[in-house]
Formats: C-alpha cells, sequence, structure tokens
C-alpha cells in the first residue's frame, strides 16, 4: 500500500503554529523532535495515527521560504480537511477563533466551508456526501 504520509506546510514559528493546529483546529502533536542544527521535526495530525496525511510544520528558513509562509498555493485552497460532522467542526472551529471565509454550502460533492489557518493558507472543511 501507497499513501502520502506527510506534506510540509512552512511555518513561521514552530510553537504558534502547534497551538493553532491542535487547540483550534483539534489535531494531535504526533511529534516535536529536536534536530541538530536546532530546526525541529514536528508532525501533527487530523486523527489517530495513520488516519490521514499528516502536516510536518517547517519553520521557513531564509527569505525565500518565509515569502512562501501563508501563501504556499498561490492564494486557492491548497488543503482539505475532512470531517464526519461539519456541524460540530465549524462550531468549534468557530469558537476557537478560526476565520471562515465563506457561509458553509451545500455542494453535491458534501458541506463545505473555506477557512484560512493563522498564516492565511486556505482551506476547505468538508464533510463529503454519502
Amino acid at each position: 500500500m501507497r499513501r502520502v504520509a506527510l506534506v510540509a506546510l512552512v511555518v513561521d514559528d514552530y510553537d504558534e503554529a502547534i497551538r493553532f493546529y491542535t487547540e483550534a483546529l483539534g489535531f494531535r502533536l504526533a511529534e516535536d523532535t529536536p534536530r541538530p542544527d536546532g530546526s525541529r521535526w514536528v508532525v501533527v495530525e487530523p486523527g489517530a495515527p495513520g488516519a490521514g496525511t499528516g502536516l510536518l510544520l517547517a519553520r521557513a528558513k531564509g527569505e525565500s521560504q518565509a515569502a512562501r509562509v501563508g501563501d504556499q498555493t498561490g492564494g486557492r485552497v491548497g488543503f482539505f480537511l475532512h470531517t464526519d460532522d461539519f456541524a460540530r467542526d465549524h462550531a468549534r472551529m468557530t469558537t476557537a477563533g478560526v476565520t471562515f471565509l465563506e457561509e458553509p454550502r451545500h455542494e453535491p460533492y458534501g458541506i463545505v466551508a473555506v477557512f484560512q489557518d493563522l498564516y492565511g493558507n486556505r482551506w476547505d472543511l468538508l464533510q463529503p456526501a454519502d
């Protein structure tokens, strides 16, 4: 079996990113390991171990990477968070201060709303249709 295990997300600061993804989005911190060069290997996951693709929170190094923080996909939705209970997660995330860019909408493929992470990257919160 093959799968995408991790996707790197360039961030400004490890700890603020960990707080956002674990507290506001409800992810779990899967790993936070210091590396010899002073960086850290930080992985957050949306659910139980192995239940989905994890995010490697990679602190920006240099001007080129720093310029990409919050705009890794050129302003389009680049990340898709699936849920089995849209109303529950939308309410929890809203209460936690997550910025939704639109009202939830019903599409043939499910209930969806675009939100942004703490840096401005756009995500879909999506409950797929049965």
